[in-house]
């Protein structure tokens, strides 16, 4: 398993993830995760997102707050991640409590976005109700003209998250349902790796 010989799970992650990046099929970005959020009562609902950025302190994924991932997170700040690349047959799964990045952060990530992108972000109310598809693209040509000529800034209600990771864990597929399985589990004093069977 590409996990094999690390005690810190971030470490492990970032090794599996450069080979995940490398080994891509054309067309696919490695980058792509599935995030689950609970609302309030626990109702758990889940869709895929970018991974923009791993490190010692989380992993970090940016949308409009007031989307309805956005809301779940900001009202119960448990999420869970997990990540697939068939072409290394391994799985990543990541779970943890959520917070918001810092304002400097998601304006430096912000403004590497394309162009397009960042207009998007004022153009649409991510995850409400719009009349149309015609209307979507009216919105974009008024943000379009708006900021004709001008730097686009963040949007107030547009930002990152990071989620901290507690609990890690690393599948790879083997032949008779004899797959590895590897836990961490964050503890007072670091981290607990443990074989699970799988």
């Amino acid at each position: 398993m590409l996990a094999e010989g690390h005690q810190n799970p971030v470490d492990a992650f970032l090794t599996v993830w450069e080979s995940a990046r490398a080994a891509a099929p054309d067309g696919v970005d490695p980058t792509t995760v599935a995030l689950a959020s609970a609302d309030v009562r626990g109702r758990p609902s889940v869709r895929m997102v970018l991974l923009k950025g791993a490190d010692q302190n989380g992993f970090v994924f940016y949308t409009n707050f007031a989307s309805r991932k956005g809301r779940e997170l900001d009202a119960n700040p448990h999420g869970a991640l997990c990540f697939f690349w068939p072409w290394l047959k391994l799985q990543v799964r990541v779970e943890g409590m959520v917070e918001r990045v810092g304002d400097a952060e998601a304006d430096e990530y912000f403004a590497s976005r394309p162009r397009g992108s960042q207009l998007g972000a004022w153009a649409s109310q991510q995850s409400w109700p719009i009349e149309s598809r015609e209307r979507l693209e009216a919105n974009f040509v008024a943000v379009e003209s708006r900021f004709q000529g001008q730097i686009v800034p963040r949007p107030h209600f547009w930002g990152g998250f990071r989620l901290v990771p507690d609990r890690v864990e690393f599948w790879q597929e083997h032949a008779f349902r004899m797959h590895d399985r590897l836990a961490f589990t964050r503890t007072s004093t670091g981290w607990r790796r443990e074989r699970l069977q799988p």
